[in-house]
């Protein structure tokens, strides 16, 4: 099951919701920590004609180890703030990607 000190984090039936807050046309792609309840994200793209959005899906499925077709962005297309979902056939196999997140955010090495 997921931790309660993990607030950006939720699961929805099979899937994982989370809760994220984007950060456009950095240095580069990576975890950086939380804004209030948002895993923070760095994304080198601009927020141009949905590049920050295809870009964020991207980098999400290879966090979690999933297809790009298995992450959708469910709200904040033209946002920051954005809840995506990413498609599983079970929450517990998202245990090892969390548990990598969890141990980053606590000891300030990022992704």
């Amino acid at each position: 099951m997921l931790r309660a000190e993990l607030p950006f984090l939720k699961t929805i039936h099979n899937d994982l919701v989370l809760s994220v807050y984007v950060q456009p046309r950095a240095s580069k792609n990576e975890l950086c920590g939380l804004v209030g309840e948002e895993l923070k994200i760095r994304l080198t793209s601009p927020p141009v004609d949905g590049a920050a959005n295809k870009l964020c899906r991207e980098f999400i499925a290879g966090l979690f180890n999933v297809s790009k077709s298995a992450v959708e962005i469910v709200s904040g297309e033209s946002s920051r703030h954005k809840r995506l979902r990413i498609s599983g056939d079970h929450p517990e196999q998202f245990n090892k990607q969390i548990s990598a997140i969890e141990e980053s955010l606590n000891t300030g090495h990022t992704h």
